[in-house]
């Protein structure tokens, strides 16, 4: 039997960290949890430390993780309690420390991210919007400290289970299209609003935008879920993560969420991933990779599903689609731009001091008021992160008016 490993969990309170937490509990054997974080949620961390007994676990927030060091205290437990952005760090790059779940949701992922990039962990990535900030100098960091980057995002899961099988050889990298590649196609559930005409997108609420259909999410992906960036950045990451162009990637909406994403190859076959929409599937997939754990997800039934349905996009309704396209054919920092502008838009609204339709309204006025330029460091992007953030209060501020 193989020793176990070691997983860190980088936001272990959300849902990737808790879908995360239920595949190993049912693979102890397999996999032993060596960390745990959250960023306030310290209440749901202690339930967490209680079962899994990890050997640290951090609070980003410092005055969460004082009070969460004081109850571990009183309840006389072992686990050490760390905070900030160096616990983070400290738990994603530990010399102990086997394979890193990175599911912290936004740009604060980052940083811990790439101290397991590295570090060269087996990294399971979660956080698209470290790709999506980073890029090119993301990927150019996996090669160099040769880190192990498996998706957990469903639809990137589903096109790596889709690609050629020696596609992940990174020392011998073949151009897809030597490979027979020609697209890559990404499904799109449309989220809530999908069948509702656009004179009604202005009036909904940030209740009605975190009613996924067929996915439980947090309420940020869920609020980009329903104006369909979301997908957007899953198509920026797509772009960086295979290396392929931006027209060569296509979005369809499919309802059902039940084919996760396609690849369309040269002699005209297409090759689909199926399976129910549960977040326990693609995590199993990466955790256990290249080998295939057994977890308690429902097995598809093919002939329950009474059709497949799949329509284009309407970029008038969902223009944070078109908008996330155009920041990828900007390449550089545009998309670290468009993903700092949608997190302060997507903020408002949740806070109800932005419309719906006025997320997109927003994120357009950053773009066509930044200057793009292309990527030198981790410090350039984390500053334009920074400007682009506070460009964006002071257009949220006339948007008030």
């Amino acid at each position: 039997m193989k020793p176990s490993q070691n997983v860190t969990i980088l936001g272990s309170t959300g849902s990737i960290g808790v879908n995360t937490l239920d595949v190993i509990q049912h693979e102890s054997e397999k996999f032993q949890v060596y960390a745990l974080t959250a960023n306030q949620s310290w209440q749901k961390l202690f339930e967490q430390i209680k079962t899994f007994k990890p050997k640290f676990a951090v609070c980003a927030d410092t005055n969460a993780a004082q009070s969460l060091k004081t109850l571990i205290h009183q309840e006389n437990l072992p686990t050490e309690i760390l905070s900030g952005v160096e616990g983070l760090e400290f738990v994603a790059s530990s010399p102990d420390v086997d394979i890193v779940m990175a599911g912290i949701v936004g740009a604060a992922g980052l940083l811990p991210t790439l101290a397991a990039v590295k570090t060269g962990k087996k990294l399971m990535l979660a956080n698209k919007e470290s790709l999506v900030m980073a890029g090119e100098l993301f990927m150019a960091l996996v090669q160099k400290h040769r880190a192990l980057l498996l998706p957990v995002d469903s639809e990137h899961n589903a096109l790596f289970q889709c690609l050629p099988n020696h596609h992940y050889q990174q020392d011998n990298f073949v151009p897809w299209l030597e490979l027979g590649v020609e697209k890559l196609i990404l499904t799109a559930s449309g989220g809530p609003f999908f069948k509702d005409p656009i004179e009604d997108l202005y009036k909904k609420t940030p209740q009605q935008a975190c009613l996924h259909p067929n996915w439980s999410m947090g309420r940020k992906i869920s609020v980009d879920s329903a104006t369909l960036m979301n997908k957007g950045l899953e198509v920026i990451e797509a772009s960086y993560l295979y290396g392929i162009a931006p027209d060569r990637i296509e979005v369809v909406i499919h309802p059902q969420s039940i084919i996760h994403s396609m690849v369309s190859y040269s002699d005209g076959a297409v090759l689909a991933e199926l399976g129910n929409p549960d977040m326990r599937t693609p995590i199993a997939h990466a955790l256990g990779w290249p080998e295939r754990l057994k977890t308690q997800v429902k097995s598809l039934d093919i002939t329950q599903i009474a059709q497949f349905d799949f329509f284009p996009p309407d970029y008038q309704k969902f223009p944070c689609l078109n908008l996330a396209f155009y920041a990828l054919k900007q390449s550089g920092t545009a998309p670290a731009i468009l993903n700092a502008a949608n997190e302060m838009a997507v903020e408002a609204f949740l806070n109800e001091e932005l419309g719906f339709m006025q997320i997109a309204k927003l994120v357009n006025e950053v773009l066509q008021k930044s200057q793009f330029e292309s990527l030198k460091n981790i410090e350039q992007i984390l500053n334009i992160d920074k400007q682009t953030r506070q460009l964006s209060q002071q257009l949220l501020a006339q948007f008030r008016e």
